[in-house]
């Protein structure tokens, strides 16, 4: 835990103006303008990289650096002691990467056993792989390797630790209910409560039982310790040595960080960011800056306004130059790796990143972090059947967190943007992602499992019971449930296998029916790609001009299809790429999930077929799995969804954004910032909607479309 002179967090950032008026203070000392007398107001595509700051030395000396190090013997006596042991240790401690070696030389993947290591994020699970097989000298895929959606990097026979999403651990259950390949798992990253994590949690507990040889380690940079040691706990005596789980902290590499509040709110902290890196620029000695935004959008914009402002002092004789870099789940590989480059002493470097370098990444040098108080969470809202992406403000575990990465390597400074009373009025901790999400995913998945019953299924965080119902009711209109609750054979048992949203698959299976099974793989392939239209900063126009040729007044979906189309007719080249700004290893990407969804389909039988050039069939197969996501015009030129009438517009990166807007749309989700936009729309017929969802939908006596859930819109 770092030594923040007032560890406390942030809240509603509201941000500040020019530069020589944003003042901070540092709790402790006198307020600015305050009296002393006067009592003061009292924590996706994602992409996680180990940095090793011990590069000179030898592999085993490297690892003997690490603070887990001195714990070695400890957790391996705890791993035999106990079924379950909860680790809590901060990021750069180095349980991830040593761990499951430390399990590995202690015989754990003996007799064929394999040690699993899950991550939240993908390339979180690829880059510490790529680490720990360097670490033990190994290929990458043999004894080290990864499994993550549409990428399996190991080897049946010889894997022996295995780094994966909990996502996939919890499909490899499909296939293996009592996963009896393990000996040990490892939820790693486990505080980040991921829909995948907390389901993962619930049927490991419900494993043990079964298995009393499955051993699960639960790691975390913070962690309430105590609420998974209660829930892992299986000893129901009372007496404490019947325990069958037990608990760990390991020590980081901290140093005291200074933390500074704004003395009021800010209106902007986009604008605030930059006016406090020029700042920390102007004033503070040598280190580099780690700044937090919410999003792809706010970081670019900032890296934008920091270059134009490193130019500037660049050219008015500023000794030490910027140099600014982004980092978000989306980046290209490439690009988040600059991030953890050794700058000349000329140069100090500044990091704008979202919330994965909380705790997914430490990078080396960070002497600064700037706190904007907020992060973009994916909230599901019950009433209205939307899930959206919202800008919301953290908890004081993110804040902590944030503070800490300025204190990595030397003592640091934490500048909030926002009040110290705003930051006791943030939560302890961020809300578990299962209590505000979708779950129609996630309890498809448990029905396949024969999990029946799922408002009885042991949740470590029990979710709403509306946003229960609300999940089984789409599975029964999508055609996965049946009106017992029970999995639908063959629909819901093929959906369930497919790694897409039950939408998708809903859309894919009935492709062949629909006569347009070649291109709708290749649409639902696209779609879960991040960023195929790249946009360089400074060449936006152009960017702009080159993608408008692949856009369609049907909307985003068959645009995205011609992208696809148009790549494959020029060889997948990627100097065609670099000229039309598009993202190549994006689409080599959607290239390969493109030909796993077509291997699902064939094992299902779905009949290739091709609509001939036909857009209606398309839009229409779209339309049998998109049908809920549906909205219509309003005469004020937004849209209003048809099961609540909550307002909605295009989102700005959608073809159809400053066109004329078709009556009625369906899209894939939505995101919160200013406004609700909707993204990947495509218009559709009401017709359609009544014809493939007639259950959901049904005329009006005056035209209109109305929902069966007795509301006319």
């Amino acid at each position: 835990m770092h030594r923040a002179r007032k560890k406390k967090c942030d809240v509603e950032a509201k941000m500040a103006a020019p530069l020589s008026t944003m003042k901070f203070w540092k709790p402790g000392t006198e307020a600015p303008g305050i009296s002393e007398e006067r009592e003061l107001n009292s924590e996706t595509t994602g992409s996680p990289i180990i940095f090793n700051p011990h590069t000179a030395l030898s592999i085993e000396k490297q690892r003997q650096k690490l603070p887990v190090f001195k714990h070695r013997n400890n957790i391996l006596y705890l791993v035999e002691s106990y079924q379950t042991v909860i680790i809590v240790g901060e990021t750069g401690c180095g349980k991830t990467t040593q761990i499951p070696q430390y399990l590995l030389e202690a015989g754990w993947a003996a007799e064929g056993k394999v040690i699993g290591v899950t991550q939240p994020r993908r390339v979180a699970a690829i880059s510490v792989a790529n680490r720990v097989a360097e670490e033990r000298g190994a290929l990458l895929g043999h004894e080290v390797g990864y499994t993550i959606r549409f990428d399996d990097c190991s080897d049946p026979h010889a894997t022996r630790i295995k780094f994966l999403t909990d996502g996939m651990l919890v499909r490899e259950m499909m296939a293996d209910p009592l996963l009896k390949k393990y000996s040990v798992l490892m939820l790693d990253e486990a505080h980040e409560r991921t829909l995948y994590t907390d389901i993962a949690i619930g049927l490991l507990k419900k494993i043990q039982k079964k298995r009393r040889d499955l051993r699960l380690i639960v790691a975390s940079a913070t962690l309430d310790a105590k609420k998974f040691h209660d829930f892992f706990n299986l000893n129901e005596s009372g007496d404490p040595n019947k325990d069958t789980c037990g608990i760990l902290t390991v020590e980081g590499r901290t140093f005291p960080v200074d933390v500074f509040y704004t003395v009021s709110p800010v209106p902007d902290y986009v604008k605030a960011t930059v006016e406090t890196v020029l700042k920390i620029h102007e004033t503070e000695d040598d280190g580099d800056v780690l700044a937090f935004l919410t999003g792809q959008e706010e970081v670019e914009k900032v890296v934008s306004l920091l270059q134009d402002q490193a130019r500037s002092l660049s050219r008015y004789g500023m000794k030490k130059h910027l140099r600014v870099l982004p980092m978000y789940s989306g980046l290209p590989y490439a690009e988040q790796m600059k991030v953890f480059e050794r700058m000349p002493s000329s140069v100090r470097k500044i990091v704008v990143a979202t919330n994965i370098a909380e705790t997914s990444i430490t990078i080396n040098g960070i002497v600064f972090v700037i706190d904007c108080a907020f992060v973009k969470l994916r909230a599901y809202n019950p009433r209205t059947a939307i899930e959206s992406l919202v800008v919301t403000p953290i908890s004081k575990a993110s804040a902590s967190q944030r503070a800490g990465r300025a204190g990595r390597n030397r003592p640091g400074k934490c500048f909030r943007l926002y009040t110290e009373e705003d930051f006791e009025k943030l939560p302890a901790s961020t809300v578990p992602e299962m209590q505000r999400t979708n779950l129609a995913p996630v309890i498809l998945q448990l029905k396949a499992l024969g999990i029946d019953n799922v408002l009885r299924f042991s949740f470590l965080s029990p979710p709403p019971a509306q946003t229960m119902v609300q999940a089984l009711e789409l599975l029964y209109a999508l055609g996965g449930l049946d009106h017992y609750g029970r999995l639908t054979d063959p629909m819901g048992v093929r959906m369930a296998e497919f790694p897409l949203s039950p939408m998708f698959a809903k859309m894919l299976l009935e492709s062949g029916n629909f006569g347009c099974s070649k291109e709708i793989v290749t649409i639902a392939a696209m779609m879960q790609i991040q960023n195929i239209f790249a946009v360089p900063p400074n060449q936006k126009k152009a960017a702009a001009r080159e993608h408008r040729k692949f856009a369609v007044a049907e909307g985003d979906h068959l645009t995205m299809l011609n992208v696809y189309e148009a790549f494959i007719k020029h060889q997948k080249s990627s100097q065609w790429c670099q000229e039309h700004f598009l993202n190549y290893k994006g689409l080599l990407r959607a290239v390969t999930v493109r030909e796993q969804l077509r291997r699902l389909m064939n094992k299902f039988k779905v009949p290739r077929t091709s609509s001939e050039g036909d857009p209606d069939v398309i839009l229409k197969c779209i339309v049998s799995g998109f049908f809920a996501n549906a909205a219509r015009i309003h005469h004020s030129g937004s849209y209003r969804t048809l099961r609540d009438d909550r307002e909605l517009h295009i989102h700005p990166n959608s073809v159809l954004f400053g066109e004329k807007p078709p009556k009625w749309v369906v899209f894939n989700e939505v995101v919160q910032t200013s406004k609700y936009y909707m993204r990947d729309v495509t218009a559709v017929e009401s017709s359609w909607l009544v014809e493939l969802a007639p259950h959901f939908y049904k005329q009006a006596k005056h035209g209109s479309l109305a929902s069966k859930r007795s509301r006319v819109l």
